[in-house]
C-alpha cells in the first residue's frame, strides 16, 4: 500500500490543532480501508513516528486475529503510528497502555467512570459489555528501528450486534459526545501514559493502574485458545503483563487468548 496524506478540509483542522498541542501529528480520511495500514505504511515509507490516523469510517478495519470490525460513521476510528516506542520484546506492553489511554478518556467525562473496567489483554468495557478494542501490529523498520501501530476503535453512537462477546457503545451508556471531544481526551492521555511507560522502563506503574481498573480478577474465567478452553481462577499479570491463571494450586502464565468470564 503507498500511502498519500489527503488534503484536510477546514472544518476539520481542529483534530490536528489537538494532536500538535499533545506532540503528536495527524491525518484525517474521510474513508479509508484501515487506520493501521495507513500508520503503518507511514512508519515504512516516512520513517517518521508519534502521528495519529483518524477515520470517518474503515472499508476493511480489523480486529485481532484478523476478525472484522464493523467500522460505520459515527465512531472512533484511529491508529497510533510510534518509531521506537520501547524494545521489540515489549511491544505486548503497548496494548495495555492503550487501553489504560482509552479508559482514562472516557472516564475524563464523569459520567460513566462507575461501569468502566478493563478486560485482559486489551478491551475496554463498560457495565461488562465491550465498548472498545485495539490492535498493536508491529514490525522492524528499514533501519532497524522497532514501529509500532496501536489501532483503537471506540463505540462511540453505535456497536455491533453479530459479536462473540456483548458490546455497546457510549451513546446507549448514556454519554453523548463527539468524536472530535472524545479524540481530544484521547490525545491527552494517551501523552500522559506513554510519557508513564518510559519506552518499557515504566510498565510497572502502567501494570498497577491497569490491575486498579481490571474486571474479574480473583474470580473464575475462561481462556479461549484456538481450539482450547483454559478454565482457572484470574489471579492478575505478571511482571511483563501475562495474565496469571491459577488452576488446582498451579498458576499458568498465559501470553495470548480471548478471556471470558
Amino acid at each position: 500500500m503507498s500511502l498519500t496524506l489527503p488534503h484536510v478540509p477546514f472544518s476539520k483542522v481542529t483534530l490536528s490543532a489537538i494532536a500538535a498541542e499533545h506532540q503528536f501529528g495527524l491525518t484525517r480520511f474521510e474513508s479509508v480501508a484501515s487506520t493501521n495500514d495507513a500508520g503503518s505504511s507511514f512508519l515504512r515509507e516516512m520513517g517518521g513516528g508519534d502521528h495519529w490516523f483518524v477515520a470517518d469510517e474503515q472499508t476493511g478495519g480489523r480486529g485481532r486475529l484478523g476478525r472484522q470490525w464493523s467500522s460505520p460513521k459515527g465512531n472512533l476510528y484511529a491508529s497510533l503510528a510510534l518509531r521506537a516506542p520501547c524494545p521489540i520484546e515489549y511491544g505486548f506492553q503497548l496494548g495495555f497502555v492503550a487501553a489504560l489511554s482509552i479508559y482514562d478518556a472516557v472516564a475524563s467525562f464523569g459520567t460513566m467512570i462507575d461501569g468502566l473496567s478493563l478486560k485482559w489483554p486489551n478491551d475496554v468495557l463498560s457495565n461488562g459489555a465491550k465498548l472498545s478494542g485495539i490492535l498493536v501490529e508491529g514490525s522492524v523498520l528499514a533501519d532497524g528501528e522497532f514501529g509500532a501501530v496501536i489501532g483503537c476503535g471506540i463505540n462511540v453512537r453505535s456497536h455491533p450486534f453479530d459479536t462473540p462477546y456483548p458490546a455497546t457503545d457510549l451513546a446507549e451508556q448514556g454519554l453523548s459526545m463527539t468524536v472530535e471531544d472524545l479524540f481530544a481526551a484521547l490525545a491527552k492521555s494517551f501523552r500522559a501514559n506513554l510519557d508513564c511507560f518510559d519506552k518499557g522502563n515504566g510498565f510497572r506503574y502502567i501494570r498497577s493502574r491497569w490491575i486498579e481498573h481490571a474486571r474479574g480478577i480473583g474470580g473464575p474465567i475462561s481462556v479461549r485458545q484456538a481450539n482450547d478452553v483454559i478454565e482457572g481462577i484470574f489471579q492478575g499479570l505478571d511482571d511483563q503483563g501475562k495474565l496469571l491463571l491459577a488452576q488446582d494450586g498451579k498458576v499458568t502464565a498465559i501470553i495470548a487468548g480471548d478471556v471470558f468470564y
